[in-house]
C-alpha cells in the first residue's frame, strides 16, 4: 500500500501525474452525474486528531464522489480524549477494514509513524501533521496557479519561470513548508515574506530567498501572491507588537493590492483572517483564487484518492517517486 506523507520528498513526475489526474477529475465535476463508481467498496477513514472543517469535508467529498464508503473519525468526544494510544486507534481501523486512512494530527510526523509503523495496512495521507506538511493544500494552490497560468491547456506543464510570494506566518506554517518544496520542484520560485520573528530558526536548506518587507517584494515581478493565516492559537509569545501593526506591515490591504500587475493572483489556504494578514477587498477581488482553491482541493484529493486506491501504483507510472509513495 502506498502514502502520500509529504511534498518534500515528491518527484516533479510524480507531483505533475497527480496534478494531471486532478484536471480529469475536475472534469467530471462539470458534469450533471460529479459521482464516478471508481472506488466502490473501499473504505475511507478521516481521522481527525485537530479541528478542520474545511479539510474533513473535502476529503469527504472527494472519496464521496468516488463512491467510496467514508468514516469520519473526530478524537475530541471518542476514545482518544479518554487515552487511547495512536497504536490503538490504528489497530481498530485495521479491524474496520479501512483501505485508507487521511489523517490530521497536531504532533509532526503521526501520519509517518502511522505508514511506516505496521499497525495498518491502510493507505495514509497526511491531511496536515503539527508545523510539518500538508501536502494536498499545496497540491491544490499549485494546481490553481498552474490552471490560471495555462487555462485548459494545462496538462504536463510545469510552473517554471513562475515567482511565487509567500507571507505571513512562516513559523508556524504547514502550508507553507509543503508549498516551499512543492513549487520549488516544479520549477518555481519562492520568496518569503515575513517578519523576523516568525521565520523558522535554521532554513538555510530551504530553497527560497527571504525578505522582511512585504513592499520590496511586491516591487519585483510575481505571478502569485499566498498570504498565510496568522495561526494565534498557537503562539504563546508576542511575535509582534499588535495586529493593527501586523496588518499595516504585512497584510494584503488595498493599496498594496492595487500594485499587483498583469495577471498575478491572490491566494490563501484559509480560513481567513479579514483584515489581518489580508483585506476584503484583496479576498473578493478578481485576483482571488480562494474559491477557486476550495474546488481544486476536492479535485486533487479525488486524484490522490484514486491513485491510491484504484489499483494503480504511483511509482510504477513515476519511477522516481518511490521515496514518498511507498
Amino acid at each position: 500500500m502506498r502514502h502520500l506523507l509529504d511534498t518534500q520528498t515528491l518527484s516533479k513526475d510524480l507531483a505533475l501525474r497527480i496534478l494531471d489526474v486532478a484536471e480529469d477529475m475536475a472534469d467530471t465535476q462539470s458534469r450533471e452525474v460529479k459521482k464516478l463508481p471508481t472506488l466502490r467498496g473501499k473504505t475511507v477513514v478521516n481521522l481527525f486528531f485537530e479541528d478542520s472543517t474545511r479539510t474533513r469535508i473535502s476529503f469527504e467529498a472527494a472519496a464521496k464522489r468516488l463512491s467510496a464508503d467514508v468514516i469520519n473519525f473526530a478524537a475530541k468526544g471518542s476514545s482518544v480524549s479518554k487515552g487511547e494510544s495512536l497504536k490503538d486507534t490504528a489497530q481498530t481501523l485495521q479491524a474496520m477494514g479501512a483501505d485508507a486512512v487521511v489523517i490530521r494530527h497536531s504532533a509532526s510526523g503521526a501520519p509517518r509513524t502511522l505508514a511506516t509503523s505496521g499497525w495498518i495496512s491502510a493507505g495514509v495521507v497526511n491531511a496536515g501533521d503539527g508545523t510539518h506538511e500538508h501536502p494536498t493544500q499545496a497540491l491544490l494552490d499549485a494546481f490553481t496557479i498552474r490552471k490560471r497560468r495555462f487555462g485548459a491547456d494545462s496538462r504536463g506543464k510545469d510552473l517554471a519561470g513562475v515567482r511565487v510570494v509567500i507571507v505571513g506566518d512562516v513559523l508556524h506554517s504547514r502550508v507553507a513548508r509543503s508549498n516551499v518544496w512543492l513549487l520549488t520542484t516544479l520549477g518555481a520560485e519562492v520568496v518569503l515574506v515575513t517578519p523576523p520573528t516568525l521565520i523558522p530558526q535554521n532554513i538555510s536548506g530551504w530553497p527560497v530567498r527571504v525578505l522582511y518587507d512585504l513592499d520590496e517584494a511586491l516591487a519585483e515581478r510575481l505571478d502569485a501572491v499566498m498570504m498565510l493565516r496568522i495561526q494565534l492559537e498557537r503562539m504563546h509569545a508576542a511575535f509582534f507588537p499588535s495586529e493593527r501593526e501586523y496588518s499595516r506591515r504585512w497584510g494584503l490591504d488595498p493599496a498594496r493590492l492595487e500594485r499587483l500587475t498583469g495577471d498575478s493572483i491572490v491566494l490563501h489556504p484559509g480560513p481567513m483572517n479579514r483584515g489581518l494578514e489580508i483585506s476584503a477587498d484583496a479576498a473578493d477581488s478578481p485576483r482571488s483564487t480562494v474559491l477557486e482553491q476550495v474546488a481544486n482541493g476536492v479535485s486533487v484529493r479525488m486524484a490522490v484518492m484514486y491513485l491510491l486506491l484504484a489499483g494503480e501504483r504511483m511509482d510504477d507510472a513515476m519511477g522516481s517517486g518511490q521515496e514518498q509513495i511507498r
